[in-house]
């Protein structure tokens, strides 16, 4: 197998060091700062460093390390150095930022940890020291591996996710696409940094439309086509019926009308008829088990298949009966309705019973959001829903808080944009598979232009597979959550440029380089003696790697994919610009050993993001 799923392959070295970079530094023979609270210097080097600017500067300045630890910002562009702080953060009464900026630079002490402190206006700029850097960074991800970046930031904390979450007998569609990779990343986000996360997938599992699939069953339905393909074979029996209902119009009287037949079938699943549930839950598990095999080639697997049918008569009736209770309900032509209006005017008013007493999409949030707290008593739980239910979310999230649950404060919608211009060869309906196939097709006829290549892959289709799926997802990931994007086949598999494709590109290079060198095994690079990458290209890639643990906590403050993908762009450029000064081939065993340590922890790195994505590296391409 040559993908590049060993996660544990590095496990198998005996390395020379297990220790954290605490460990190190009293191994180089330098005390550590005075740990701030909110740091995590064992784990994150930029948190190191911010100990100890925030500690000398408060030396200097008087003012508390509590206030500068927080006002410590990351540069733009790295020529600004590694962090600044903005003085005017401060806040020191009577003074001058600029003057300010230029005395205590002047006296800030480097010490072992920075190379230099300049005033930039009212900033001061902090460079940190890069031989000093790469004896603690390199040998930190050599060692941490697939941990490297990760940090356990809260105790005992508890996330539900719920994502992708499509309606059966409707085509999983770019929408669902969206939603499931912004939440397989948000849930390897969460985990990499502490947390305990239920990844649940709430299917439109119940309603109207699975009467409509009932009736267009009996009539339409084929037995082997169901088993075969059940989410294609029950969207094309929905299409149908739904023709016939457009067909039939208002000629027929309503009881025998498919839409009267569709109505009574779903009154018989509400009511808890027994051959209605069966016919309904066969459709539900078929469906399920399609999806998993779907979603297992997105990386992706479910705690909890839950879904609307699965909302308790009882949670229903009590919210019901919470909304009477709390003075928030009103009816109007025998609906019952709740007038947001008098809580935020943006919300307008929202229906939670129907006129005939069978309940709504709404008040099925409420009964599910009830019951996942009685169950699993959560500290947060993020709806990773489209921003065309914006809306919805926000009636739902206040309706809670009106009935007064405490925990109300613990909900977050993640919104997201559309995707524009998606199409396939095989139809105007966008289906999941149908993305994957053809970007797998697509992919692999690429890849046969260069035989050479080609020849040395051992499973060229299982390859393309994943090098197409990163070109989906890297694509899907590359803006802001919110924006709308364009699909484009013809930029999305392309090597040159900010890919997919590019990605696992630099990753199988850096493979190369590792195999090109494989008389020194792993087990030296961790002994390597490290100030002989002075190039400034070295320094540069050094710097980049020290910053990917803070890379995970930006993220987690904005639930932005992007924050990730933007930084591996990155850290795969500078490593393209080490190939042209950083030879391995030629040079000292010295020399040859601690390039190749630096490339393997760029690699380890670039591994672990693309693996926090969702996507799975490959070893040759």
């Amino acid at each position: 197998m040559i993908i590049g799923s060993e996660i544990n392959r590095l496990s198998s070295y005996k390395m020379a060091s297990t220790e954290n970079m605490i460990s190190q530094l009293k191994k180089l023979s330098i005390t550590e700062p005075a740990v701030a609270e909110g740091s995590h210097p064992d784990v994150n080097v930029v948190d190191l460093m911010r100990n100890y600017i925030s500690q000398e500067l408060s030396k200097i300045s008087g003012v508390e390390t509590s206030l500068i630890f927080p006002a410590l910002e990351w540069t733009n562009t790295m020529d600004r150095g590694d962090l600044l702080i903005p003085v005017p953060r401060l806040r020191i009464k009577g003074a001058n930022p600029k003057a300010l900026a230029v005395e205590w630079s002047e006296k800030f002490p480097c010490g072992d940890f920075l190379e230099k402190v300049e005033a930039n206006g009212p900033f001061i700029q902090f460079f940190f020291n890069s031989q000093f850097l790469a004896k603690l960074v390199i040998p930190d991800i050599l060692t941490r591996k697939e941990e490297y970046g990760s940090c356990k930031l809260v105790e005992n904390k508890k996330v539900i996710i719920e994502f992708s979450s499509p309606n059966i007998a409707k085509p999983f569609h770019a929408g669902h696409l969206r939603s499931t990779i912004i939440g397989g990343f948000l849930a390897n986000l969460y985990e990499k940094l502490g947390w305990e996360v239920i990844r649940m997938n709430y299917l439109g599992d119940w309603g109207k439309q699975f009467g409509l699939l009932a009736v267009g069953f009996e009539k339409y339905g084929n037995e082997e086509a169901l088993i075969k393909d059940p989410i294609h074979h029950l969207f094309d029996v929905y299409v149908r019926i739904n023709k016939d209902i457009e067909e039939e119009g208002d000629t027929i009287p309503l009881e025998e009308s498919t839409n009267g037949k569709a109505r009574e079938f779903f009154k018989r699943m509400e009511d808890g008829d027994e051959e209605a549930l069966k016919i309904w839950k066969r459709f539900r598990e078929f469906s399920i088990d399609k999806y998993i095999d779907t979603y297992a080639r997105l990386n992706i697997k479910y705690d909890v298949y839950s879904g609307e049918s699965q909302v308790s008569k009882e949670s229903m009736l009590k919210a019901i009966d919470l909304f009477n209770k709390n003075g928030l309900t009103h009816e109007d032509k025998g609906a019952v309705l709740i007038d947001l209006t008098k809580f935020n005017k943006k919300l307008g008013k929202a229906i939670v019973q129907k006129s005939d007493g069978t309940t709504l999409y709404l008040t099925r949030d409420v009964g599910a959001a009830m019951d996942r707290y009685e169950k699993y008593h959560f500290d947060k739980m993020i709806y990773v829903i489209a921003s065309q239910q914006d809306l919805h979310a926000a009636q739902f999230f206040e309706i809670l808080k009106q009935m007064g649950f405490e925990w109300a404060n613990k909900l977050q919608h993640v919104n997201f944009g559309m995707v524009q211009g998606m199409s396939t060869r095989k139809g105007t309906v966008v289906f999941l598979d149908n993305i994957l196939e053809e970007t797998k097709e697509k992919m692999h006829d690429v890849m046969k232009k260069n035989e050479n290549k080609y020849a040395q892959i051992e499973h060229p289709e299982e390859v393309a597979d994943l090098v197409g799926i990163s070109a989906v997802m890297i694509q899907d990931m590359q803006g802001k959550r919110i924006n709308n994007y364009e699909f484009k086949w013809e930029r999305m598999l392309s090597f040159e440029g900010d890919t997919g494709p590019y990605l696992q590109y630099a990753h199988s290079r850096l493979r190369s380089v590792e195999r090109n060198a494989s008389g020194i095994t792993e087990d030296k690079w961790i002994n390597a003696d490290f100030s002989l990458l002075s190039e400034p290209a070295a320094i540069l890639l050094i710097r980049l790697l020290g910053q990917y643990p803070d890379v995970l906590r930006n993220a987690i403050k904005t639930h932005e994919p992007t924050t990730v993908v933007t930084y591996l762009f990155k850290l795969t450029h500078q490593v393209s610009s080490c190939y042209d000064v950083l030879w391995v081939a030629g040079q000292t065993e010295e020399l040859a050993t601690a390039r190749l340590a630096l490339y393997g922890a760029a690699r380890q790195v670039l591994y672990n993001g693309m693996c926090l994505l969702g996507l799975t590296p490959v070893e040759r391409m």
